[in-house]
């Protein structure tokens, strides 16, 4: 029989089919401010930073016209702050390869696992997303990526001017090497994927299981946020975090039931699809068709995830 972790990992995924993260290609011109000194490019996956005298954008959209248009609205939020920072909160191209759209300068931070699967799978993840679509082959024409002036292993600390940006990694959740930014003194969380809104999680590829995820949120919550600013849906308050730890867990315990009732992986996510669901606020979502096509790191190797988990 398989492990109690791909029973799960199929219970979500099959409850989801790679739910419900749809960013519009294109990013947008139009900011909205989330706390003192954190404002977000509504609809894509992005958050500026902005401090007296240093900015930090954390994540960037899809290929190099997306990331001239966050440097140019960043730059705008703060025109007298020459200084750059960038980060991604993992390796998926949505995420992080908008990054040659950025000024020469920008000072690119990530995470040492994070490198290890942008070198690893990051070319691969591109070439992939490129064909999803006529406009993500054109926004992702010539994107090639570049090594970070710094890697850190498990904390990096930015000061902005009078903000500060701890970059964390606590382990695997989403991805192996996802990252969270909180901002200090607004105690404002920028999630990536760890932490979403009404959105099922997803875990992918290799190196994963739920329980990692549940130790990850359970670091996660003892950082107290005010505000959660994920990737893929709406902001929110703290509560955000104990009910993504509430849900993964729900899961885990219904995955745990079926294990001991005999139930095969095959029959595990149907029976476990309605629990989970209910569990969620309702609100529109997207039929899995769209969402592999609007999300690149949404479907892709799903089947992977339940082999490897």
């Amino acid at each position: 029989m398989k492990s109690l972790s791909a029973l799960l990992t199929l219970a979500v995924l099959a409850g989801t089919s790679a739910v419900a993260q749809m960013s519009p290609p294109m990013v947008s011109e139009i900011t909205t401010k989330i706390s003192d000194h954190v404002w977000t490019i509504m609809d894509v996956p992005n958050a500026v930073v902005v401090g007296s005298h240093s900015m930090l954008v954390v994540d960037i959209g899809l290929g190099s016209k997306n990331g001239a248009t966050a440097a140019r609205l960043a730059a705008k939020l703060a025109p007298n702050n020459p200084k750059l920072f960038l980060t991604t909160t993992h390796f998926h191209p949505e995420h992080a390869a908008a990054e040659p759209g950025f000024p020469p300068g920008t000072i690119l931070i990530r995470n040492a696992v994070q490198q290890q699967e942008m070198e690893t799978h990051g070319q691969e993840m591109i070439d992939k997303c490129s064909q999803r679509s006529p406009q993500n082959k054109d926004l992702l024409a010539g994107v090639v990526l570049r090594s970070p002036e710094v890697i850190f292993n498990q904390e990096a600390t930015i000061d902005l001017g009078g903000v500060t940006a701890r970059l964390l990694w606590f382990g695997g959740a989403h991805t192996k090497g996802g990252e969270l930014t909180l901002v200090e003194p607004d105690r404002t969380l920028i999630s990536g994927d760890v932490v979403q809104n009404k959105t099922m999680p997803n875990i992918f590829g290799d190196g994963r299981t739920p329980p990692s995820w549940l130790a990850v949120l359970d670091k996660v919550a003892a950082l107290n946020a005010v505000h959660v600013l994920p990737d893929h849906s709406a902001p929110g308050d703290g509560s955000l975090v104990v009910a993504e730890l509430n849900l993964i867990s729900e899961i885990r315990t219904r995955a745990l039931a079926l294990k001991r009732q005999g139930i095969s992986p095959d029959d595990a996510g149907n029976k476990s699809a309605p629990t989970s669901k209910r569990s969620i606020p309702t609100g529109p979502t997207p039929t899995p068709s769209d969402s592999s096509k609007a999300l690149c790191g949404s479907s892709i190797g799903q089947g992977d995830a339940a082999k490897s988990v």
